[in-house]
Parts: C-alpha cells; structure tokens; sequence
C-alpha cells in the first residue's frame, strides 16, 4: 500500500434520535487532537435518511468536512447498507485513520468495515495517540484481564481502525456558528440487496436511574464479603438518589446483575461523585471510573491501588463507615426538606 495517498482522521458519526450519539462527539474531540498532531483535516461522516442537518453539529465540534449519505435505505441501521457506504467513501477519500464509537452499532459496523477492506481493528480503546512524522496510530486498550496496558499499532495497512468506549474521551466545546467543507455521497444500494429487514424497533424504558448517565455512582467490590454485605450500597445509592455500581468480581460471583458492572468490560461512568467501596482498584475497573469528578474511596486496606486514583481516601472498615454516612446524609437531607416546607 502507498501509505502517501491516506490523509485524515475520520470519525464515524452514530444517530441518537435527532442528534449526534455523545460518543461520537466525544471522538471528534479525541479526533481533533490527533488530527491537529498530524497536520490534517478532521473528517465525519455521516449515514443515514434526513441526516444533512446533523453536519452543523460535527463542525460546531471540530470537524473540518462532512461526508454525508443521506438515503432512504440508510432509514433504519443494517450492516450490510452501512458497511456499502462506509466502503465507498473510504475507498474514493481514503483516510489514514477511523475512528467509531464502541456502541453496538459501531462494534458492528467497524468489524464488518474492517474484514472487507482489510485493515486492522482495535477494539474497546481506552487511549489514543498518533506519532506525529509516521501517522501510525496508537491505540491503546487494557489486556491480560486487565493487568497490563497493551498498545497496538496496524504498520502495514491503511485506514487504520479502532473503537472507542464511550466516556473515555472528552468532547470539544462547542463553537457555534464553526463551518466547514460539506460532501454529499451517494451509492446505488436497492432494497433487494440488503438480506436483512427491519420489521419493528422496540424500545425499552426503566424508571431506574441508569448509571452511565448518573451523577452518584455508589459502586462495591469484593471486600464487602458477600452478597448482603451489598445491601449496604444500595442503600447509600437509595439515600443519595444515585446508581450502584460493581467490580467485575462482584458479577461474576452472581452479587448483582452484569449491567452494574463499571470497567473495561462493563460500563465507563464520568458521574460527578464516584464512591468506591471495597473495591482494590484493578486498571480494569479504573479504566471505567478514573474521569468521574470526584473520586471517594472506602477500604480497609491502606496499600489497595483505589487510593492512588482517589480524590479522598478511607482507611476503615465498609460496614462501620457506611452506615454512618447513611445515617448523616438521610439527617441533612430531612433537615433541608424541613427548611423547604417552612420557606414554603
């Protein structure tokens, strides 16, 4: 491959509703760095039916042109349409390096891209760097369960591809009114072609607070012991309006369900408060939690590594300081709503 004839940094731009996903905004930030490191333009690109519009978005966040593809048969997401367009425009524009959103529909997308093209995948980054005279890129994800940080490299093929988990990368702020250079595709995909067909989307609702979009997060590991030794976060969770979180090690022995599970192989959370209890502090859970805003951590081991990325530490035991702290938050709470009903 003629290495020369690649330039950009792409970032492939999810639906969300009306709007762009948040992650993918987070990539164009992401993208913008290592664009800029580069000396090339940030690219987005855009699939979908009645999705033109979303382009002011991507150059209010960075993006310095748009590729849009904007069809009926892009309605509904489907690999195979996605993948036809994806294929199309990197195969006339040709960019060094894409990047998607590790969402369903970006894992989908990006290994189908991938296979056909070929080039290398890094799936589930975490970090993302590019040398600045090669334009290699490095993509680094933890490995090994988790104990090691392994960066991969893709040296012999062009674009070079990864996902990346959401949350993990911050978004630029946006800068109103920013434009850039809009290019309208299209290819010539007929309904017969696509072997899958979207008969009804379904969509499920909760009343319960979802925890990557918490502002508390109480989360438990291992050393609180057992499963009603877990009561205990809930609880403050409760008390506190908050969602609760777990180690890996506290779903896999069955303690709560694997959506509660914060780390590399659950759920990236950026609440505004993260309180961690019992839990050791492993790069695969801190890789999930390490951007929160405040990072509060309980545990009775003073060498445990949570205290290393911990904004307050507390050396003492969960269930004499958890109850506590129930205690005194569930008094200032009905002491402020004391103070409302007498305003009132």
């Amino acid at each position: 491959m003629n290495f020369e004839d690649y330039s950009g940094v792409w970032v492939f731009l999810e639906e969300d509703g009306d709007s762009v996903a948040p992650v993918s905004l987070e990539l164009l930030g992401a993208g913008r760095r290592l664009a800029d490191k580069r000396g090339v333009k940030l690219g987005g690109i855009i699939i979908g039916n009645d999705v033109k519009h979303l382009s002011t978005v991507a150059f209010e966040y960075g993006a310095d042109v748009v590729y849009v593809y904007d069809q009926e048969i892009f309605t509904h997401y489907r690999t195979e349409s996605y993948m036809k367009a994806l294929l199309h425009c990197s195969e006339k524009h040709k960019p060094e390096i894409i990047l998607f959103g590790a969402t369903s529909t970006g894992k989908d997308l990006a290994s189908a891209v991938a296979t056909d093209l070929p080039t290398g995948l890094t799936a589930d980054t975490t970090e993302l760097d590019v040398e600045e005279d090669t334009g290699l890129l490095l993509a680094s994800r933890p490995a090994f369960g988790g104990n090691i940080m392994a960066t991969i490299l893709c040296k012999k093929y062009r674009p070079q591809m990864a996902t990346v988990r959401p949350k993990v990368m911050k978004a630029l702020e946006p800068e109103e009114g920013r434009v850039g250079e809009l290019v309208e595709e299209s290819i010539d995909v007929k309904e017969d072609d696509i072997r899958t067909k979207v008969l009804e989307i379904v969509k499920t609702t909760t009343k319960k607070v979802r925890i990557d979009e918490a502002d508390i997060v109480v989360a438990g590991g291992k050393g609180l012991g057992s499963a009603e030794g877990f009561k205990l976060i809930h609880q403050l969770a409760n008390t506190l309006g908050g969602a609760v979180g777990a180690s890996r090690d506290v779903v896999e022995a069955g303690w709560i369900e694997h959506h509660h599970q914060v780390g590399q192989t659950g759920v990236t959370v950026t609440p505004k408060i993260y309180i961690a209890v019992g839990i050791s502090g492993a790069i695969q859970h801190l890789v999930g939690m390490k951007n929160s805003g405040m990072i509060i951590a309980i545990n009775k081991d003073p060498d445990a590594a949570i205290f290393e990325a911990c904004h307050y530490g507390i050396v003492g035991d969960a269930f004499e300081i958890l109850p506590l702290m129930i205690k005194a938050f569930d008094q200032e709470l009905s002491r402020k709503e004391v103070d409302h009903a007498r305003e009132v």
